[in-house]
């Protein structure tokens, strides 16, 4: 059976600290990519196989906009998001499923609650209840589904890994991560998800975000990376951490289910992230010190940017603790 890293070929990334005891240890593996597609920094094996999961949006959505889907603005944005079903998410979503003379009875990602607590709560008070329009990768959906009205292509089984639209998918995925795809599964949102290894998935968005500079570059990618970082709200979220970090600055930022992480300053300096145990706990904090550490970022935007992404580890209502790198990724750095 083909797996993800072994426990021995990680090192640990960040630990929570109470009260001067370590409590909790992250492991992993975490890459530095620069323009040229050089690893230049390392924790952990880079060429490790992880399933990238939502990291992998932005090329999904490429996919659909070469094969003709006409996204616009945060329409564009809402394609490679990992949103949380607010009102102002879902109706970006539906303008793209009207446009595709379609609705939100023609998805197949699953149904769910929208995780926008404000947006959850009327919707219970008016008797409401779980919709796959809710559900974080329906943006996504909402774009395979109008490809396939584009081509006038088979819209049931548009998650097939056989349907034109995934095929188009795997072959984007292939070229910006520069590797083939070793294994195919499925994500939670019912698409495929290939296999591929952490460096890869560093390179394919340093391409991204060196796209809008690069005028030999798909001009896709480009309306893609400047969608992303013009409508941060709609990758994720008002106050979440991918958006904030490309709201304040303007560093392309996607999750991952099972603790993956990716960003991607306009200089191409790229980091990708795979927390062994699943966990996002210091991810940002991870991604952040290594694109500073590698100059794609400043010392002062990472320690303005940084009191928005962590909290502090709690007893009671005081401070006692916090998530910190762990002390072999700051020997690593300091070295």
């Amino acid at each position: 059976m083909s797996e993800t890293q072994l426990a021995s070929e990680t090192v640990d990334l960040v630990v929570l600290e109470r009260n001067g005891f370590i409590e909790s240890r992250h492991r992993g593996t975490a890459v530095v990519i620069n323009a040229a597609g050089e690893i230049t920094f390392a924790l952990g094996n880079p060429n490790t196989l992880i399933f990238p999961r939502s990291t992998l949006k932005p090329f999904q959505a490429m996919a659909s906009m070469q094969l003709g889907v006409p996204l616009r603005g945060a329409q564009v944005a809402l394609a490679c998001a990992s949103h949380v079903g607010s009102t102002e998410h879902t109706d970006v979503v539906e303008s793209m499923l009207a446009a595709a003379g379609l609705s939100s009875a023609d998805l197949r990602c699953p149904e769910a609650w929208p995780a926008h607590e404000a947006t959850r709560s009327e919707l219970i008070r008016q008797g409401g209840g779980k919709s796959k329009i809710a559900f974080n990768c329906s943006g996504k959906h909402a774009a395979f589904l109008w490809a396939c009205t584009e081509n006038g292509w088979d819209t049931e089984n548009y998650l097939s890994a056989d349907h034109p639209v995934q095929q188009r998918v795997i072959s984007v995925i292939e070229e910006y991560a520069g590797e083939k795809i070793s294994h195919l599964g499925v994500d939670g949102c019912g698409a495929p998800v290939p296999v591929i290894s952490l460096a890869g998935l560093a390179r394919a968005v340093s391409k991204l975000a060196l796209a809008p500079g690069n005028k030999h570059a798909d001009a896709r990618a480009a309306t893609i990376a400047t969608a992303m970082l013009d409508y941060p709200w709609a990758v994720q979220g008002h106050g979440l951490p991918n958006s904030v970090v490309m709201e304040d600055l303007e560093v392309i930022a996607k999750l991952g289910a099972e603790g993956v992480l990716v960003m991607a300053a306009p200089n191409g300096t790229a980091v990708a992230v795979k927390m062994l145990d699943g966990s996002g706990r210091g991810s940002d904090l991870l991604g952040l010190t290594l694109l500073a550490n590698a100059g794609a970022i400043t010392t002062a935007q990472l320690e303005s940017v940084l009191p928005k992404l962590t909290r502090p580890v709690l007893g009671g209502e005081v401070p006692v603790g916090s998530v910190r790198l762990a002390s072999h990724v700051i020997n690593q750095l300091e070295s």
